[in-house]
């Protein structure tokens, strides 16, 4: 093509976007950024219509646009949770592995009974929970708050026994820094 045609764009638009979309969201599992994965694509596909030759089918075309704009998406999950996991350690511990002093576990004397009964800490947790990266709290929920045991989370998140445990340990330094922070010291 040599210019941008609003009419073949939207030509597409209705042809594929049922495709697209129910690929994104096989492939994200997340409605909403679905629908925003199919509607970069088309953006993109505007902006670069110029450049597409017809080589191959428009569909063709478009999936490949969808499928990089996917794989972004992973790109970014993985780095953000590398970055998380690098930093969790060396907040905790020094070069050779033993406690930081301000990091090392102080006891939690429970004063009135249950905190799991409060609701002021419940809501504590829960965003402590939130901050976590997806697969860590999905693995802490199932574990502690579904009472599900390790195999069954490793064959529901399809993740290897050593993975599962070191997403556990590493989870728990980051809550209990996260409710000693938000809920002890505050």
């Amino acid at each position: 093509m040599n210019e941008f045609n609003p009419k073949i764009l939207t030509e597409w638009v209705n042809a594929y976007t049922s495709e697209l979309y129910s690929w994104a969201q096989h492939k994200v599992s997340d409605i909403e950024l679905a629908k925003d994965l199919v509607q970069d694509t088309f953006l993109a596909a505007s902006e670069k219509m110029v450049a597409f030759q017809g080589d191959s089918s428009p569909k063709t075309w478009l999936f490949a646009i969808l499928n990089h704009k996917i794989i972004d998406v992973y790109r970014t999950k993985v780095q953000k949770t590398v970055n998380f996991e690098n930093e969790s350690f060396s907040n905790f511990f020094d070069q050779y592995g033993g406690w930081k002093q301000e990091k090392r576990p102080e006891s939690w004397d429970e004063e009135n009974g249950n905190l799991l009964d409060d609701i002021e800490f419940q809501l504590i947790l829960k965003k402590c929970l939130d901050v976590l990266p997806e697969k860590w709290s999905t693995c802490v929920k199932l574990k502690y708050l579904s009472g599900k045991n390790g195999d069954e989370i490793c064959q529901e998140l399809d993740i290897a026994t050593t993975n599962y445990w070191q997403i556990i340990h590493r989870a728990k330094l980051q809550l209990r820094d996260c409710v000693d922070k938000n809920w002890f010291k505050n």
